[in-house]
Formats: structure tokens, C-alpha cells, sequence
């Protein structure tokens, strides 16, 4: 039956790209697999239930399971942080998908045992670990899906004609930083800024409990300072 659920989320991944997601239905999707709606049931119990398995497929064809075991912490979030972002590339409109649904399914539960075990690695106390996988998770998607949806995108305005449209006395802000406003944006370089950003932020939040990290759990890209006192 595995086999079977994997063809029917790989024929609704097809419909989504092809039409968007709005033409995802259970009727469509039985239309495409050749099936009766009923029949479909045997595998995907409602569309709540497809729309999960969809994003769990995703996740899995990104995140094969051996693809982390051998990276250090802030490698493992590297790697899930870009799997993510090229799964809204490839699939737009899969952004709302991961916004909006709840890590129910293997392969999600799975993706965020990662972070997990990322931020257990660094030092990150144990306490605290839910709340940054959270605020992780809520970057990294965010990003993703502002990107895929356009919210990046320049518009029908640059921007010296947006804040054209209003005084510099009301937009003191965007008076001072107009000139890097105008510079074009690279949405990579800033993707790769963030993340750098919350390596900091992790080790951070394993400092501040003074046990930062034995060798296995150290960063590659931040380096930890002896010199301070350990508790």
C-alpha cells in the first residue's frame, strides 16, 4: 500500500504544479490515478490528509534519510534550511502548504527532529530547544514563502518611487536609508546573512548556559571562546 500512496501524492504533486493548488481535489486526483474517489480513501483518508502527505513527500524526495547523519549541527541546519527553500522554487505553490499545515506527517516529524538534535547538539538547553526550533522553522518558511509568493519581488514601484509617494518628513527612516533601499537585493546572500545570523542566535542560547559544547557538538562556522568561564 506504501507504494500505491506514493504514486497518488506524486499525481497530486503533478496537478499542483501543472494547475496550482486550488485544482488539487479528490476528484481531480482520482481522475488522474485512473481510480474512483472512494478508492482513494484507502490511502489518503480526506484532503486535510493529501495536503500532508504532499508536503511530506516533498520533504522526503530533499531530506534522504542518510542525508544529515554525518554534519555537524549547524550543517544539519543548513541543509534543512535550503531544502526547504528549494522545495517554494520548484513547487510555489507548496509555500502556503508549509505554512499553513501542522508536522504531522514521518517525513515533517522527521525534519524537525533535526533541528532538534541540532540545537541539543550545540548546547542548546533542553528547555529551550522547542521554542528555537519554532522560531527556526517560522524564518526559514517565512522566507521561503515570501520569496515564492512574490512578497520580495520589486512590484510595479521601485523603491525611490514608493516612498516618493509621501513626504521625507513622514519616512524619516527610509530618507536615511535610501540609498542602500536602491541597491538591488540578493535574495541568496541574504538567505545565507540570515542563517548565519541564527547560528549565532543557537550559539548564543548554549553560552548563556556555559556549556557550550564539547568538540562533536561545536559549530564549523562559529568558533567557541575558551577563554570564557564555563559553569
Amino acid at each position: 500500500m506504501g507504494g500505491r500512496r506514493e504514486e497518488i501524492l506524486d499525481a497530486a504533486l503533478d496537478i499542483a504544479d501543472e494547475c496550482g493548488l486550488e485544482a488539487v481535489s479528490m476528484r481531480a486526483l482520482a481522475e488522474r490515478v485512473g481510480v474512483t474517489p472512494m478508492a482513494l480513501y484507502r490511502h489518503v483518508k480526506d484532503k486535510a490528509a493529501l495536503l500532508d502527505g504532499m508536503v511530506g513527500r516533498l520533504l522526503s524526495a530533499l531530506l534522504p534519510k542518510d542525508a544529515v547523519e554525518e554534519q555537524t549541527w549547524d550543517e544539519r541546519l543548513n541543509t534543512l534550511a535550503h531544502a526547504c527553500r528549494k522545495v517554494t522554487q520548484r513547487h510555489p505553490w507548496a509555500a502556503h502548504l508549509l505554512f499553513s499545515r501542522p508536522a504531522v506527517t514521518p517525513d515533517a516529524v522527521r525534519a524537525v527532529d533535526i533541528i532538534y538534535l541540532a540545537l541539543i547538539e550545540a548546547g542548546v538547553p533542553d528547555s529551550e530547544v522547542p521554542r528555537l526550533e519554532r522560531l527556526i522553522s517560522t524564518f526559514v518558511i517565512g522566507f521561503a514563502t515570501s520569496e515564492a509568493s512574490g512578497r520580495f519581488a520589486p512590484g510595479a514601484l521601485d523603491p525611490r518611487s514608493r516612498r516618493g509617494q509621501l513626504p521625507d518628513s513622514e519616512l524619516p527612516g527610509h530618507t536615511r536609508l535610501g540609498p542602500w533601499l536602491d541597491l538591488p537585493v540578493d535574495l541568496t546572500a541574504e538567505f545565507e546573512a540570515d542563517l548565519s545570523d541564527i547560528r549565532r542566535l543557537v550559539v548564543g542560547a548554549a553560552r548563556g548556559r556555559g556549556d557550550v559544547g564539547t568538540a562533536g557538538g561545536r559549530s564549523t562556522t562559529e568558533a567557541v571562546d575558551h577563554s570564557a568561564p564555563h559553569g
